[in-house]
């Protein structure tokens, strides 16, 4: 009996399951959820991707932070807010059998890498972490990053470390002074102070050029019922040098009985040579002069193109790191281009591929700004776009492969029109070979698109129809825009591509400059920080010392150069230290400097109230502060619909400026346009400053019924 049981209970047993064996993981540690996102698509189910959101360890904001007396060693701390982030990680990271580190190929992004890697080695210190890079976002190109791994590159966490401690010695030395002599709220930076220096000193420019006067003379003519003009070229055998009106009158009152005659009809052919794929600075000069955007906009939309786009089931970056200075680019992405124009342009591909220059200064870390892959035309890409990607996404295309195609030739053609002493000249040019003209779309001139020159031939007798007298003022150097700036700082060696935007950025955020009609102006406060600086601070905002500092940093990330960082900021601190000392002795304050009294009344106390100048501009106060606390905006204009006053607002999202009634929501009175003090002489509803291409900065009425226009000029 007792053995029977035991044959059922053996019977009733299951056999003992199999141990599960635990599936390797990954994790891979990238910068932004929308990288992440992309690169989790290509890597299987044995990777784990999640972001960092940039710097979690860093140099706190409330002190400086850096021990001056063991060699500038920086106090980092895990930044405000992501401490619950950075455990997130550090516990994805403890479940792991590895680590990779992908944050962005540069010094930031090193950094980074570093501190991560301090951090997860600190809670699990027998972890693999390595680091990875790439150039983009493909799954090629992440495949061949994983497969092979490298060690974190400490020259350039050095070069990070030194930038970071000698922006915090500057800004941090500089600012409190400020604060302190003008008001608080104020800021000083190494590049920042420089950039605004530039902008003042060219305003200087700007305000004391003198405008002269000169006069322009066209004469019209109809040839084979074709209309069309020529220019006076020179006068007596001199260049035409018309200063008044009445020079250029007196030369049609001497020729007009004169017969017109072609004299001379000439043809010359030009060679145009494509120019070479993008870099960070150029992008960001090309799109504010073609898209019309601010140098902000453009990384905002190009770092959207590298992180990665929905195409269809897919995702994928469309363009490689936007952040570099060379025009480099890879072997595979060469023969990639070569092919596809072989097959879509097979005239336009040269024997050999176009070899191009890498500037003297260039770091060389990264390749030109290309499209991933060129199959991935604008017209392919256009559906999964938004407008402003596939603007910039289509000037980088056809940028890329341009760059590789055939020269382009010209042909212009010139003709003389002789009358008695004057002589006038007609100019077409077209084009005889479009080479790599041919992609262009976007990117491609007026020129490019359209030729018109009259049917004549030398010997014709031309029947002259009117002259066309016109005034002209020569024009000084103009301000800096986006792209002049951008330009002018590449150039001088001020910063480096992930700075240009963020310094133009800081410099309208702190109201030391404002744009207007995408122009850089600088403010009163700008200029007056700017004075102060100079006056006191004169090697620090300097051009010179900056581009050193530069090339200092960069010998710090040159593992041949052997720059000690500590070394380097030595010899900079302890003289600019002293300096700063003196200087806060002895500087006279600036406090209250912009305060202005006004006739306005407070409607809570009753006090007068005063003109201050905020973080937005100028606004009012009451002189009672801080026992009240009045403030509102300047009345700008009274409004045409209720008689309120007209101030100036901002949108909720953005932060865009725009001018309205101070009565809405009862009035929904709005415009875009700054409202001037003067009335519109016909309707009498206020004038605003416009601007437009055809007819410059004007003068205008607000009244949509009303034509009245003026140049700026007129009063």
């Amino acid at each position: 009996m007792a053995e029977k049981v035991k044959e059922k209970v053996k019977a009733k047993a299951k056999p003992k399951a199999a141990v599960k064996k635990r599936k390797k993981m990954t994790l891979v540690i990238v910068e932004s959820p929308a990288k992440a996102k992309t690169i989790e698509k290509y890597l299987g189910a044995s990777y784990m991707v999640k972001a960092s959101m940039g710097h979690l360890i860093d140099l706190p904001k409330s002190r400086m932070a850096i021990d001056v007396a063991h060699d500038f060693e920086p106090e980092y701390i895990t930044v405000r807010g992501r401490a619950k982030l950075l455990q997130e990680l550090q516990r994805d990271a403890k479940k792991s059998d590895a680590v990779m580190l992908a944050s962005d190929n540069d010094r930031e992004g090193e950094a980074i890498a570093w501190h991560l890697q301090k951090a997860i080695s600190a809670k699990n210190a027998a972890l693999a972490i390595s680091r990875i890079s790439f150039n983009e976002i493909t799954p090629e190109a992440i495949k061949n990053a994983v497969a092979h791994p490298v060690s974190i590159d400490t020259a350039k966490v050095d070069a990070q470390k030194a930038r970071r401690v000698l922006d915090r010695l500057v800004g941090y030395s500089l600012s409190p002074l400020l604060w302190k002599k003008v008001k608080n709220g104020l800021s000083a930076g190494r590049v920042q102070s420089v950039a605004l220096r530039i902008i003042c000193e060219r305003e200087k420019e700007v305000e004391s050029f003198i405008p002269e006067e000169y006069w322009s003379l066209e004469a019209e003519f109809k040839q084979k019922n074709v209309l069309f003009r020529a220019m006076l070229i020179s006068w007596q055998g001199e260049k035409a040098d018309l200063k008044k009106e009445s020079d250029a009158q007196y030369i049609i009152k001497t020729i007009r009985d004169e017969s017109f005659v072609v004299s001379d009809i000439r043809e010359t052919e030009k060679t145009l040579h494509p120019k070479p794929p993008f870099t960070t600075s150029v992008l960001q000069q090309t799109a504010a002069n073609r898209l019309g955007f601010t140098s902000k906009k453009t990384m905002q939309v190009a770092q959207q193109l590298y992180e990665g786009v929905n195409i269809g089931r897919s995702r994928i970056g469309l363009i490689s790191y936007m952040r570099t200075d060379s025009v480099r680019i890879s072997q595979t992405a060469l023969t990639e281009l070569r092919d596809w124009i072989a097959k879509e342009y097979p005239a336009e591909l040269p024997e050999s591929a176009r070899n191009y220059a890498v500037g003297k200064t260039a770091q060389d870390a990264h390749e030109a700004i290309r499209p991933t892959y060129t199959s991935n035309t604008p017209d392919d890409m256009k559906k999964y776009l938004t407008r402003d990607q596939l603007r910039l996404y289509s000037i980088i295309w056809e940028r890329f492969v341009s760059s590789q195609m055939t020269n382009a030739k010209t042909k212009t053609i010139s003709a003389d029109i002789c009358a008695g002493e004057a002589l006038f000249r007609v100019t077409g040019t077209r084009i005889v070979e479009k080479g790599f003209l041919k992609v262009l779309n976007v990117l491609a001139s007026k020129e490019d698109k359209a030729f018109s020159f009259p049917a004549i031939q030398k010997g014709d007798k031309l029947a002259l129809r009117c002259f066309i007298p016109e005034q002209h003022w020569t024009q000084g150097t103009p301000r800096f825009t986006d792209a002049s700036i951008v330009k002018m700082l590449e150039e001088k060696g001020i910063g480096r591509p992930s700075t240009y935007a963020p310094t133009i950025s800081l410099l309208l955020e702190r109201y030391y400059v404002q744009r207007s009609n995408r122009q850089l102006v600088p403010t009163m406060l700008g200029r007056l920080i700017c004075d102060m600086l100079v006056e006191n601070f004169g090697d620090v905002v300097d051009v010179d010392f900056t581009v050193n500092m530069e090339k200092g940093l960069d010998e710090v990330e040159d593992p041949q150069a052997s720059r000690s960082w500590p070394d380097m900021i030595r010899a900079f601190y302890d003289p600019f230290k002293r300096k700063v000392d003196a200087v806060a002795l002895t500087l006279e304050s600036q406090k209250g400097s912009f305060d202005e009294s006004t006739d306005e009344v407070c409607d809570k106390c009753g006090k007068a109230m005063v003109k201050k100048l905020g973080k937005y501009g100028y606004f009012l106060a009451c002189s009672g502060f801080p026992a009240c606390r009045n403030a509102k905006s300047i009345p700008l204009a009274a409004c045409p619909k209720c008689g309120g006053d007209v101030i100036e607002r901002r949108s909720k999202g953005r932060g865009k400026k725009f001018y309205g009634c101070v009565k809405y929501p009862e009035c929904d009175f709005i415009t875009h346009f700054k409202p001037l003090t003067q009335s519109c002489p016909k309707c009498n509803w206020f004038l605003v400053e416009k601007y437009d291409k055809r007819n410059g900065s004007h003068k205008a009425c607000i009244n949509p019924d009303c034509e009245y226009l003026h140049s700026a000029d007129e009063e």
